[in-house]
């Protein structure tokens, strides 16, 4: 098992390192909570000094309370969320009916993410764009709370997570504070997931309108891929191998023929290269990675969207 992925379970198939319970059918809260492994709480406790036992003021260990493992050692002010009110938090936003798709267990329980179906479709550009809802949360006191909108392009199963100047898809809040009133505020931001997708399906109509010829498409994947000026031989076939696969996935990629040589194809095929090329060198935790991206945004789509509103 990878050393990443402690628990979880996905719908139909499994992702990451062929890990998780296949479930047939997206869960409620309920049976994904108990399939995703993170039926258990988090509980603070003292720390004290290994030779006299004194406390240490101004800081709690964070402990699994199932095997009494510590996940991180956080300040006092740290207040805990805790895996069934990441879920009852999804619940209440997305409403009765909610399904979710996977969740699970990262890094030993440090970190937690579950991904629930939103129930709205939309019809882009002659596209079926599913959006989804994605919430990550650390126990171990190095990251915030993260819930984010994350719109999956179905029939080739891409992220299409742009950042919009104009409507925001991802909220965020570390654990200091108020943080029932934090979750309001992320539930109020959230409510707006139909004025993300409304601007993203105009930013797309504008894409398709936006022509692109080859040798603009070959100027853009030379951007996105760069080579540098000291590149060793092995680099420099590396990069030629990148945007050679890059290239095919524009221009013979099946599920793009309908679409004409524009810019719309292009950030497609973009996000196809980005969500599913496997990197040349793969690390164990490359799976991982690639998910934290559904919630922070993948940096190489958001340049090619950046390049092609410049054409």
């Amino acid at each position: 098992m990878s050393a990443n992925v402690e628990s979880m379970f996905s719908v139909r198939e499994k992702p990451w390192h062929g890990l998780g319970t296949i479930v047939a059918e997206a869960p409620d809260s309920c049976a994904a909570l108990e399939l995703a492994g993170l039926n258990w709480s988090v509980v603070q406790k003292d720390i004290a000094t290994a030779d006299g036992g004194k406390v240490i003021p101004g800081f709690k260990a964070n402990a699994r309370e199932s095997d009494d493992k510590v996940l991180g050692i956080v300040t006092d002010r740290y207040k805990i969320v805790q895996n069934t009110e990441a879920f009852a938090f999804t619940d209440e936003l997305l409403g009765e009916g909610v399904r979710y798709e996977t969740a699970g267990s990262l890094q030993g329980g440090r970190r937690i993410w579950l991904l629930a179906r939103l129930p709205q479709q939309y019809i882009i550009n002659g596209d079926e764009i599913t959006p989804y809802l994605v919430f990550m949360n650390a126990h171990d006191g190095s990251g915030s709370i993260k819930v984010a909108m994350t719109p999956i392009r179905v029939v080739c199963s891409n992220t299409l997570n742009l950042a919009l100047s104009h409507a925001k898809r991802c909220w965020s809040c570390n654990h200091i504070g108020n943080i029932e009133g934090k979750m309001n505020e992320a539930r109020n931001t959230l409510l707006y997931a139909g004025q993300y997708m409304t601007e993203l399906g105009k930013d797309f109509a504008r894409l398709n309108q936006t022509k692109l010829t080859d040798a603009k498409v070959f100027e853009y994947i030379k951007m996105l891929i760069p080579e540098s000026n000291d590149a060793s031989n092995q680099h420099k076939r590396n990069v030629v191998k990148l945007r050679n696969d890059l290239q095919s996935r524009y221009f013979d990629a099946p599920d793009l023929q309908g679409i004409g040589k524009n810019a719309y194809r292009f950030i497609n095929a973009v996000s196809d290269f980005a969500t599913h090329a496997r990197p040349l060198r793969e690390r164990s935790s490359y799976r991982e990675s690639l998910f934290a991206k559904t919630v922070d945004g993948n940096p190489v789509i958001d340049k090619a969207y950046q390049m092609v509103l410049s054409a």
